[in-house]
């Protein structure tokens, strides 16, 4: 199989072609004879940050993880990983047993599992923002061993590093291969910089839930801006972080340490009304969604498509802002087999119009309708 058009490389947008064989690609050719008006060839998108989509649940059981994984590839989200919010260690176990037992026959026409990831319990309650505080706990008070049923494909983790107990739980699921995202924190800029010297790799939506960039206080956001190996979530929606702050980012991190992620809740997609986000009831009213009665954000209505549309909109190159969208969260995951358009690469594809709004997406060497 061939496909023409304008193929999103690593450095640069080139005319050309990708050749195509089972699951794989296997060429890359430049080609000035392509239209200059051809559709928009990118690598698939992978979300590591969604809670839900389509009306379906992360948290919920095959049907609604299936639904979420179809939902979501239709956005271009090639591969993703379902995402649960602050639950007791028992409800948590429960989504990790149910998440691995479905990966084992997810949908061939859905966006593929890569893991999961769990955001809390172990959040600061002044930050916890739409996690219920009930169920929020000290690693400290937790042992370890209660946790090992979580680790079999469990990518990512948040917690807040200030929290004692947070620096050793961080070494313990970094022996098991987990990421440790700082986040829900009212850290200092001292403290969060001592947990990203100690191996935490990412923040959880970069100014949200997080002590900030006070001339006085500084806090998580800063110390992750000046870490150069740490990489950073953006929820691209305009609400989370205003646009002009955008180019502060992308200004400050390396163009391989953003990440555009959804925080999707499970209602994102389906219109305004009312859902639950674990064991939080939210509101959509447009753009936005809400605790149920309150002005506190609880995650968004975003899919990567937009997200990439919104920060090229601001300026930022089609290939900054569709890395970002597909190869960064894949390095940070340490996965190397898709991602990009080379040979070798999985065969996951999304073609995108003038507009950068998808028209087809393929995943591994097959159309999806």
């Amino acid at each position: 199989m061939k496909l023409s058009g304008r193929l999103v490389l690593p450095d640069r947008v080139v005319a050309g072609h990708i050749e195509i064989e089972g699951p794989a690609i296997t060429a890359v050719q430049p080609d000035d004879s392509v239209d200059s008006d051809a559709p928009y060839l990118a690598p698939g998108f992978v979300d590591i940050h969604v809670h839900g989509w389509g009306g379906h649940s992360a948290m919920g059981d095959d049907a609604a993880l299936a639904g979420m994984a179809r939902a979501l590839l239709k956005r271009g989200v090639t591969s993703f990983l379902p995402t649960a919010v602050s639950a007791t260690i028992p409800d948590l176990t429960r989504f990790a047993e149910r998440v691995r037992a479905w990966m084992t026959h997810a949908p061939a026409d859905g966006a593929e599992p890569l893991g999961f990831n769990i955001e809390g319990p172990f959040l600061a309650q002044l930050k916890r923002g739409a996690h219920a505080a009930q169920v929020l706990k000290l690693p400290e008070d937790v042992p370890t061993d209660s946790l090992e049923p979580l680790t079999d494909g469990l990518r990512v983790m948040t917690v807040a590093p200030e929290l004692p107990g947070a620096l050793e739980l961080r070494r313990w699921l970094a022996t098991r291969g987990v990421s440790m995202s700082v986040g829900h924190s009212a850290a200092t800029f001292e403290q969060a910089r001592a947990a990203f010297a100690l191996g935490a790799k990412s923040t959880t939506h970069l100014f949200n839930a997080m002590t900030g960039i006070d001339h006085r206080a500084p806090g998580v956001a800063l110390a992750a801006l000046l870490d150069d190996s740490v990489y950073v979530e953006l929820i691209a929606d305009g609400i989370h972080v205003d646009p002009a702050v955008w180019s502060l980012i992308a200004r400050m991190k390396p163009a391989d340490r953003l990440m555009l992620v959804s925080d999707a809740v499970p209602l994102a997609g389906t219109g305004d009304g009312r859902g639950w986000l674990g064991s939080s009831e939210v509101e959509i009213v447009g753009p936005r969604v809400t605790l149920v009665g309150t002005t506190t954000l609880a995650g968004s209505v975003l899919s990567l498509d937009v997200a990439v549309r919104n920060v090229v909109a601001t300026g930022v190159d089609v290939t900054a802002a569709v890395a970002a969208a597909s190869r960064n969260p894949l390095k940070l995951l340490g996965i190397s087999d898709r991602g990009r358009l080379a040979a070798g690469q999985r065969a996951d594809v999304v073609e995108l119009d003038e507009d950068l709004r998808v028209r087809r997406v393929m995943r591994g060497g097959e159309w999806v309708a």
